[in-house]
């Protein structure tokens, strides 16, 4: 029986079946979020990976933009993963002009930073936040953060050319990841937001 908390997933486009299984599969009422009404049912969010800058024109496009920020200023906990640590982002570097982020994490993310569709890629990476075993991170066009500000943790970190990466971070209620844990069966990182949400509510 299903008695955690009611969690969206923001269902403009991107894997949003994959994260409601995921949330599911760890105790939330997952629902998909598609409207103003709909966020203002749900406790959390979670914006998945997709195209962050379509994401963004559908968000304006369907008046959910100025929503989703209010939200955000409300405090109401929310996780993005890939497209979505872009729309969490304050700055984005190497966006597209009209794109617009949701902002709320005082980070800088660089957009598609490791590379193509074709430089997609799996790493195991330690993210103590969730436990001691390593995480297997699937990577898709996806960005890093490159800066962040005293309010930010960062829960994870993976080696690249130019040194150490960050693709975890948390500010508060706000989680997001470069990575898609969605497509692993190890829901770790969607049980940290379950327990995230929970304790806000």
């Amino acid at each position: 029986m299903v008695n955690g908390p009611d969690i969206g997933v923001l269902a403009l486009q991107g894997d949003v079946r994959e994260h409601v299984a995921a949330l599911e599969s760890v105790g939330a009422r997952a629902v998909p979020v598609t409207d103003a009404a709909g966020l203002g049912r749900v406790d959390g969010l979670v914006i998945p990976g997709g195209e962050s800058t379509t994401i963004s024109m559908l968000a304006i496009r369907w008046g959910l933009m100025d929503p989703l920020r209010a939200a955000v200023r409300d405090q109401m906990p929310m996780y993005g993963s890939c497209a979505g640590m872009i729309l969490l982002a304050d700055t984005v570097l190497d966006g597209r002009a009209d794109q617009q982020p949701i902002g709320g994490i005082d980070m800088v993310v660089r957009r598609n930073a490791f590379g193509r569709q074709v430089d997609s890629f799996e790493a195991d990476v330690t993210f103590p936040a969730v436990g001691p075993d390593p995480l297997r991170a699937v990577f898709i066009r996806a960005p890093w953060v490159e800066s962040i500000g005293p309010s930010v943790e960062v829960l994870a970190s993976v080696p690249a050319a130019a040194g150490d990466r960050i693709v975890a971070v948390r500010a508060g209620s706000l989680l997001a990841t470069s990575f898609h844990p969605e497509l692993t069966g190890d829901h770790r990182v969607h049980a940290l937001f379950v327990d995230i949400v929970a304790r806000a509510i």
